[in-house]
């Protein structure tokens, strides 16, 4: 019992008048349907040899079409007795000898289901009751994920355990049809006149399953990415890496619910519409932005900018002890930069700021002894040189 290959393309009218019965998938309103019956052609429209045939009989010698993308399954008594994984027409036999219970194509799912066909297949002999399902091979869209409260997992980035509450959507895909039909779509969407299996049907358990098993499985997702060299570790570039963090979720529900290797099914895409962290987690990516920013070629800038707006502050309020203090300011920004960027590039670093560096610039200009004993003096009086600097310098400017 099996079928027969009868041409690949376009069915027409005077085609389908050739077989008892003609078979195909019907009219598709929604993409997110997983498995749904074939439909009769024949006798809805009143075409073919069959048109007073019993109901869930498939005639001997009937035609099935096959469309892209989908898969057609045959069923007797609750077991699998065929499939058909390549698009076109095939004849259905339980008599000719050439039959075949498997037509999977040559493609890397072809394998894959010849492989579970070789575990499941039914050896038993064919009675008259038959029944045809397809299965949607297409990617199936729509599918929502979200939290409620926080996950938490541990980031290799920040070295320490981070937060969110997280929303967005995902496209699943059916890889093996033979183990979703089998494992994991319930009998009522099995038997005759069945409803056809809509993933975004609200009253459908099997669905509502799978966004649970997902939302569990978030906090081993974004670890999954987070920890993983390759992607950086940086969570920040998950939300535009669509198919970079499908596999990281596709890995996670795969570790704890064995989709791929016990249902057939695989996350294909991502797309995450929101990240919200908590407090802790927002504090943390803040300092890092500041790190971030200290560590590249802007530092230095950074910092020279801040103490010319420092010395500028001071000269304004008058106070020689905000130039002391603008002087102790520079210093330390030197010292934090130098740190900073030793650490970085291995190399020392040694700002080149007027006052505290113990490596000043040659001066190429010659200024007035007067004027500069009268500047070392307003230092004396804010503290920032000792007595006994002044008359060391006022000596050298003085000849004396």
């Amino acid at each position: 019992m099996g079928f027969i290959k009868a041409f690949t393309g376009a069915l027409s009218g005077s085609f389908a008048d050739q077989w008892l019965d003609f078979y195909g998938p019907g009219s598709l309103e929604s993409g997110t349907l997983g498995i749904f019956p074939a439909k009769p052609q024949g006798q809805n429209k009143g075409r073919g040899e069959n048109t007073k045939g019993n109901n869930n009989i498939i005639s001997n010698g009937s035609k099935i079409l096959v469309p892209e993308a989908t898969a057609l399954i045959t069923m007797q008594d609750g077991m699998i007795t065929g499939i058909v994984n390549e698009p076109g027409g095939f004849i259905y036999s339980s008599d000719d000898v050439n039959s075949q219970s498997i037509f999977a194509g040559d493609g890397l799912t072809g394998s894959l289901i010849k492989s579970t066909w070789e575990k499941i297949k039914f050896g038993g002999q064919p009675g008259s009751e038959q029944l045809a399902f397809y299965v949607n091979l297409k990617e199936i869209p729509k599918n929502r994920f979200g939290t409620q409260s926080e996950i938490y997992w541990d980031d290799a980035f920040f070295g320490t355990q981070v937060g969110a509450v997280t929303r967005g959507t995902y496209t699943l895909k059916i890889v093996d049809p033979l183990l979703f039909v089998r494992n994991f779509v319930p009998q009522k969407y099995l038997v005759p006149n069945a409803p056809a299996f809509d993933f975004q049907d609200m009253d459908n358990e099997a669905a509502e399953e799978l966004f649970n098993e997902v939302v569990s499985s978030l906090s081993a997702a974004f670890s999954n990415y987070t920890n993983d060299p390759s992607k950086g570790n940086r969570m920040s570039k998950i939300q535009g890496d669509q198919i970079g963090f499908a596999k990281s979720l596709s890995t996670a529900v795969e570790d704890g619910y064995e989709w791929k290797s016990t249902r057939g099914l695989e996350i294909a895409k991502t797309a995450i519409l929101a990240i919200e962290y908590d407090e802790d987690t927002k504090a943390l990516m803040s300092d890092v932005k500041k790190a971030d920013a200290l560590s590249s070629t802007r530092g230095n800038s950074f910092f020279q900018q801040a103490a010319a707006r420092g010395i500028e502050a001071a000269g304004e309020n008058g106070g020689g002890a905000n130039m002391a203090f603008m002087g102790m300011g520079m210093n330390a920004a030197g010292n934090m930069m130098g740190a900073v960027q030793q650490e970085n590039t291995g190399n020392s670093y040694n700002p080149n700021f007027a006052a505290g560096n113990p490596n000043p610039a040659p001066n190429t200009s010659q200024e007035d002894p007067t004027e500069k004993l009268i500047n070392m003096k307003k230092l004396l009086d804010a503290g920032v040189i000792t007595q006994e600097e002044f008359d060391k310098v006022k000596k050298d400017l003085l000849g004396l």
